[in-house]
């Protein structure tokens, strides 16, 4: 039986396991995914594990999608690009490190058919996601972006990458078309910005990474002003599927009993 795993810290969240074992069932395949509270000193032990046969797959979520990179042999063209990965799968003994997160931000903007050619666009926070934000936002043509982080120094690295964007100070709120929370800020019920959201009023787009719990600070705030908002559970389910496809060269769908079921 083959076996797959979901790192992070925190990872108590997750429906990962929930959703990719509801996969394997449908499609007969055997196989069990779980989950995994790593730290940064298990990272080599679980690459080893992949290259073993112990484990034939790895997702990796915050704070191992860069950190985790040292360990693999290969990274796919998205992946290097963004020095991001969360998919890990052996190829002729090799690790090879893919990052799906790209098309499941890009694919989860499409299913709602908003249109970011030409928006500005405010990101909140640094973390490993953000780069596949970054970079999907400049595949759909948005003409400005602007970084934001608590930690301005962690921000400050991501012009390495992306000369375009500009990194402004945590507190300042520029004018944006669309708002986008890639913070960890929601993960707990008491989480707070310490930022008023209020300016933001009438036709804008509040997109929360965050998928569960379902509501945050941030979506409500985008709720509560006739702003339209969208919470990270379309990026999640797009983001596994191509994950799934890589490890099990089958494209699973993505429908309403689905959604129902992860839900529940």
């Amino acid at each position: 039986m083959k076996k797959f795993l979901v790192i992070g810290n925190p990872i108590e969240h997750s429906l990962s396991p929930k959703l990719h074992n509801y996969w394997l069932k449908s499609y007969n395949l055997s196989g069990i995914y779980g989950k995994l509270e790593a730290s940064e000193k298990d990272l080599p032990e679980l690459c080893t594990s992949i290259k073993k046969g112990d484990l034939d797959g790895l997702n990796v979520t915050v704070p191992f999608k860069k950190s985790i990179i040292p360990y693999l042999d290969i990274l796919s063209g998205d992946a290097l690009r963004t020095q991001s990965v969360n998919t890990i799968s052996l190829d002729n003994g090799n690790l090879v490190g893919n990052n799906t997160d790209i098309d499941g931000f890009e694919l989860s903007i499409k299913k709602i058919n908003y249109d970011v050619y030409n928006k500005t666009v405010l990101i909140l926070g640094a973390g490993g996601v953000v780069p596949s934000i970054i970079y999907a936002l400049q595949r759909m043509n948005a003409s400005k972006i602007f970084v934001s982080n608590r930690t301005k120094k962690k921000a400050d690295h991501l012009k390495e990458l992306f000369e375009e964007i500009e990194i402004i100070e945590w507190g300042d709120l520029p004018e944006s078309d669309m708002i986008i929370n890639a913070t960890s800020l929601g993960l707990k019920k008491n989480d707070t910005f310490g930022l008023d959201f209020s300016k933001y009023a009438e036709n804008k787009f509040f997109y929360d990474v965050i998928y569960a719990p379902f509501l945050t600070e941030f979506s409500e705030a985008g709720n509560s002003q006739n702003n339209l908002s969208e919470n990270g559970f379309n990026m999640f389910l797009f983001q596994a599927q191509k994950a799934f496809d890589i490890w099990h060269n089958v494209k699973p769908e993505i429908n309403q009993g689905l959604v129902g079921f992860l839900k529940s």
